[in-house]
């Protein structure tokens, strides 16, 4: 649903980078107007963008976009890259140009093949290959201009070498997935990386040792986070959150499953198990990716570190990655209701 010249009433406002409560709002020129007294919107913020996401609506980026697009954008999603996980090389060539061909998509995020047999997650370990240079420039050829994050594991043969071209070239250098230590870590980031891959997850953890996570919380690299409270437990999540609140950004990770409820579902030829809204592979039980949408991720954030915190993490920082600050769609959200402005 989208509107405009309206006055709204809104309990927390988030107008010109500061929170405002229960206020009256000129929708058309996001302006207070005064006060309320009997507010009956709960939110007024700008809309989400989620540079990580693979699913939603029981159908992959790769198969609908249209489809996990949309559900997305019913949950507040106004910016959201297709991610795409591993594939044969061929194959993810192919999807690629097929993508672009339909002309849907904006974002392209590759999420594999360049990543650690040892930290694959519920990526095809056979799938996995070693990053090359002419590889590299083949996929981003496909793309057309799309493809704008690529996930490389940074210990692997010639990682930093497609690290500094990614960079140099206007796709952004995202490491994860990943067995690396912190002089690795280091390395990559000095090399040109500016993201981390869901933070904590298919990597070591925070407190282990050597860990890449340490590395990159003590850097000013970017963080992705995976706010549904499975992925990153609340002290953790609090915890770097404290340490870097301009550097961390909330993705959803979805997978096909967002928005559909329990069952079983496949990721690539692995099959998923959804139950009580986690994703775990069948085979192992190793989480699958989440079934979170930015809404969802957008109220656990607001609920446990407020409102401006939640704007933070599912908006302001990823525009500053992005350097898109001239995106300003906003939403009202009232219970799980969104009304795009």
């Amino acid at each position: 649903m989208c509107s405009s010249d309206l006055l709204i009433e809104v309990k927390n406002a988030f107008i010109e980078n500061k929170l405002h409560s229960n206020v009256t709002i000129e929708t058309k020129t996001r302006t207070i107007v005064g006060p309320s007294n009997k507010p009956d919107i709960d939110f007024f913020v700008p809309a989400f963008i989620d540079i990580h996401c693979h699913g939603g609506g029981g159908k992959y980026v790769w198969e609908d976009f249209s489809t996990v697009e949309n559900i997305h954008h019913e949950n507040g999603t106004t910016l959201q890259f297709a991610s795409l996980i591993t594939m044969e090389f061929t194959a993810l060539l192919k999807t690629i140009t097929s993508l672009v061909a339909r002309n849907e998509v904006n974002a392209i995020h590759l999420e594999g093949p360049y990543l650690s047999t040892e930290y694959c997650g519920a990526h095809e370990p056979s799938l996995l290959r070693l990053p090359s240079m002419e590889e590299i420039k083949e996929l981003i050829a496909a793309g057309n201009g799309k493809i704008k994050m690529i996930t490389i594991a940074p210990e692997l043969p010639n990682a930093l070498e497609v690290i500094s071209y990614l960079k140099l070239n206007g796709v952004i250098p995202a490491i994860g997935h990943s067995a690396a230590g912190q002089q690795a870590t280091k390395a990559a980031i000095s090399a040109g990386a500016q993201v981390v891959t869901h933070l904590n997850n298919g990597m070591k953890k925070l407190g282990a040792e050597d860990a890449m996570s340490q590395a990159a919380l003590n850097s000013d690299i970017y963080l992705e986070v995976i706010p549904d409270l499975q992925h990153l437990d609340l002290e953790t999540l609090k915890f770097i959150i404290n340490k870097k609140p301009n550097r961390v950004i909330a993705i959803s990770d979805a997978m096909c499953a967002a928005g559909c409820g329990y069952g079983k579902f496949k990721i690539g030829n692995l099959p998923v198990v959804v139950t009580e809204g986690i994703a775990r592979l069948e085979s192992n039980g190793k989480l699958a990716g989440s079934t979170l949408t930015m809404l969802d991720a957008f109220l656990n954030l607001s609920r446990n570190f407020g409102t401006e915190v939640a704007v933070k993490l599912t908006s302001s920082n990823a525009k500053a990655l992005l350097n898109q600050n001239d995106l300003d769609d906003y939403i009202a959200i009232t219970g799980r209701k969104v009304t795009f402005f």
